[in-house]
């Protein structure tokens, strides 16, 4: 029974903690609509902040304490929901996902860059040293601080939105903004404000979840998302259910530690949260809640197919050209480019064509490598690098072919989550390696750079044109018809349950394809080459360049290649890919095509005036 109840209170701590996080994503949703996938990143910054002032500079802890969850945070708050997220309120579901992921990932470039990662920092439990004995169990005064907070702030919040003039002018902007201003309410500093109290809860939440593990930049931003469960559990505006599933999480996950075997403990337990996340999604209706609004696509236009072809052709023989130019490092660097290119075509086809929200390209890209790895290269390795992954989108496609938009952001996120944990830290090892072959070809030494650069630069020529002629044909317009308007593609005859699970394969064959042809590049693979951060940086990246157009991903991919160079030349920028990808996505704001739609609008632009010019020719001839 002893047992039986520290580990109870131990997960009421950090289920109480989840509970803090969650009812701050709940604040923020209810009153914008917008789902804060940054919230996680806040709670870790203002930890830190927390430490740097408390025991960094010295600072007593209730002053840093109080400046930390009163002044910083809500300011940040306040200043994200001002310059990011005002000007998107009514912005496509793409769009605001795309926003707050790129604040995520720029929060954590900040992290590194302030905190570097060779440093440790332990901050200590308040109230150190000091205990009350409960039931005869020994409890510490921070584990009962932590819980007392988290009914206070529960049941305030509770008070706040049901009894107060301004909590009521909250839930009054979220059902209709514009009637609330004509009775006197200012919807922009009402929502502003919103975001302020969200993110002072993600920081209450950071702090208190600090002391309890070392200071990392990525546990504790991940630790926070665990979250994300209880948010959705609640369905992401009821804060007594809210609240319930962060305890039930934290309970559960506790008990499971304490009674399973330790197969199960490795395996499952850090996934506990996500598993429950990736349920409540599925299960949780998406007519209750508020995901955005869709607006028509603007797709760039398509070359034809001599047009793709001359450019394929002409892009491999440059590619020759180039490879023998090239120093064994700068060498290593664009192939890299080059096999992230193609990873990247599936985002082309899902996300880009598709609309399906995935940030999990990189987990079936592991798939595809490690599928490589066991079977020992040659004709059976590059089908198995294919099937695997392609078995494994088809398996979640058909879980999750029904959502959208958060709904299916939130799946891909919590899939890739569980698969870190439980599988590729087991199956490639914590801290190993897996060894992948390069496929093996008749007439082709493989195992020369410069022809294995050539062969890659092959296959990206082909995927790009194959790519371009799935979206001219029957198939790829229903696929844009179906982004562009599902319910309009559905009294056309259009399955979107069909379309989307044979996407959502094709796609995550591609990526698996792209895995292999990389763990082969590199000779071997780990656990962080597929991590969820690195998933999401892929996506914005590919946002970046253009999401519609393979040129857009050869850029994304070029730069993601040229990061590490990057991180020599100024080493003092701790994991630069973050910081500049996040700045990258917050500069383009609403741009959804990035680079490469610009690109493809200039050429455009560029065609009309050189036929106007020429019928101009023509009718003064």
């Amino acid at each position: 029974m002893t047992t039986f109840l520290a580990l109870s209170i131990t997960g009421l701590v950090v289920g109480c903690i989840y509970a803090l996080t969650a009812c701050g994503l709940v604040v923020t949703y209810t009153t914008s609509g917008v789902f804060n996938f940054a919230h996680g990143a806040i709670g870790m910054v203002a930890a830190f902040t927390y430490w740097q002032l408390s025991v960094g500079w010295g600072w007593p802890a209730p002053l840093a304490f109080l400046a930390v969850l009163l002044v910083l945070a809500p300011l940040l708050g306040a200043v994200v929901e001002r310059v990011l997220i005002r000007p998107l309120y009514g912005a496509p579901i793409g769009v605001t996902l795309v926003a707050t992921l790129g604040l995520l990932v720029t929060l954590l470039g900040v992290g590194f860059l302030v905190w570097p990662p060779d440093t440790t920092r332990v901050l200590p439990k308040f109230f150190e040293g000091h205990t009350v004995t409960v039931f005869s169990l020994v409890v510490d005064y921070n584990q009962l601080l932590v819980i007392v907070t988290s009914v206070v702030v529960a049941v305030g919040l509770r008070l706040f939105f049901s009894r107060t003039r301004l909590g009521i002018a909250m839930r009054a902007v979220v059902d209709d903004p514009e009637l609330a201003a004509l009775a006197g309410t200012k919807p922009e500093r009402v929502s502003q404000l919103s975001w302020a109290m969200g993110a002072s809860l993600a920081a209450l939440a950071g702090v208190l979840l600090a002391p309890l593990q070392t200071l990392n930049v990525t546990e504790l931003t991940l630790l926070v998302i665990n979250g994300y469960a209880a948010a959705m559990a609640g369905r992401l505006r009821n804060l007594p259910a809210t609240v319930a599933g962060a305890l039930v999480i934290g309970v559960s996950s506790s008990l499971v530690l304490g009674y399973a075997g330790p197969q199960v403990v490795n395996y499952v337990r850090p996934a506990i949260p996500m598993i429950l996340l990736f349920i409540a999604v599925l299960f949780l209706k998406q007519e209750r809640l508020r995901a955005g609004s869709l607006a028509g696509l603007r797709m760039p236009r398509t070359t034809g197919l001599r047009q793709s072809v001359g450019v394929g052709v002409v892009f491999v023989v440059v590619a020759g050209f180039v490879s023998g130019q090239l120093s064994p490092a700068h060498l290593a660097i664009g192939s890299q480019g080059l096999v992230l290119a193609f990873v990247m075509l599936s985002l082309v086809l899902l996300s880009g064509y598709g609309g399906q929200v995935s940030l999990c390209q990189l987990t079936f890209a592991g798939l595809g490598a490690y599928a490589m790895g066991k079977t020992g290269g040659g004709a059976l390795g590059l089908l198995a690098a294919i099937a695997l992954p392609a078995a494994a989108g088809a398996l979640v496609a058909l879980t999750v072919v029904r959502l959208r938009g958060l709904f299916l952001a939130l799946a891909t996120l919590a899939f890739a989550q569980a698969m870190d944990q439980i599988f590729f830290n087991h199956a490639l090892g914590y801290g190993g390696t897996l060894a992948i072959p390069r496929p093996r070809l008749p007439f082709v030494d493989t195992a020369d750079d410069q022809v294995y650069f050539v062969l890659l630069a092959v296959v990206l020529a082909l995927g790009s044109v194959g790519l371009l002629v799935l979206r001219r044909r029957a198939f790829g317009r229903r696929l844009i018809a179906l982004n562009d308007s599902p319910a309009a593609s559905a009294t056309m005859g259009v399955s979107p349950v069909r379309t989307r699970l044979v996407v959502f394969t094709v796609s995550s064959a591609v990526a698996g394809l792209g895995g292999a042809l990389l763990g082969g590049l590199h000779g071997s693979v780990s656990p962080n080459d597929f991590l969820l951060l690195n998933s999401c940086v892929l996506l914005l990246l590919a946002t970046l360049g253009g999401l519609y157009t393979p040129t857009g991903a050869f850029l994304a991919a070029m730069s993601y290649a040229l990061f590490p160079e990057l991180q020599k030349l100024v080493p003092e920028l701790g994991q630069v890919q973050f910081l500049l990808t996040g700045l990258g996505v917050l500069a383009l704001g609403r741009n959804r095509y990035g680079v490469g739609g610009q690109l493809a609008d200039a050429g455009e632009k560029l065609r009309a005036l050189r036929l106007q010019r020429v019928g101009v020719a023509r009718a003064a001839g």
